[in-house]
């Protein structure tokens, strides 16, 4: 579990890559390919009203992050090239999903 103090510093596009780099203020750094993150996307739509865990759901097919913005202090607002752009994701649920070697690929999802 990370500290509550840790937050994403940068969110860069690798377009080329199909991939967006994070980047924490402990220095931690994960590249996110766009369909794993958007299979994650946490909002109701997607995961259902009430659940209490959140479960990986593909995109129907190849996704980009078009805008990404803030959320406060907390959190990244993605603007999937699907249209789809609800979903709220937590920095700290960011971390836990981090499929880097470092964060043990925790929920690694073949692609």
């Amino acid at each position: 579990m990370i500290s509550s103090d840790v937050h994403v510093t940068e969110a860069r596009r690798l377009p080329e890559e199909s991939v967006l780099r994070l980047t924490w203020s402990d220095g931690h750094s994960g590249d996110f390919d766009y369909r794993y993150l958007r299979g994650w996307c946490p909002c109701a739509g997607c995961q259902g009203h009430g659940g209490t865990s959140i479960v990986f759901r593909p995109p129907a097919g190849a996704v980009t992050a078009d805008i990404i913005e803030p959320v406060g202090n907390y959190a990244l607002s993605i603007l999937w090239s699907d249209g789809h752009g609800t979903g709220i994701y937590r920095f700290d649920f960011l971390r836990t999903i981090c499929p880097c070697s470092e964060c043990g690929g925790a929920k690694r999802i073949d692609l």
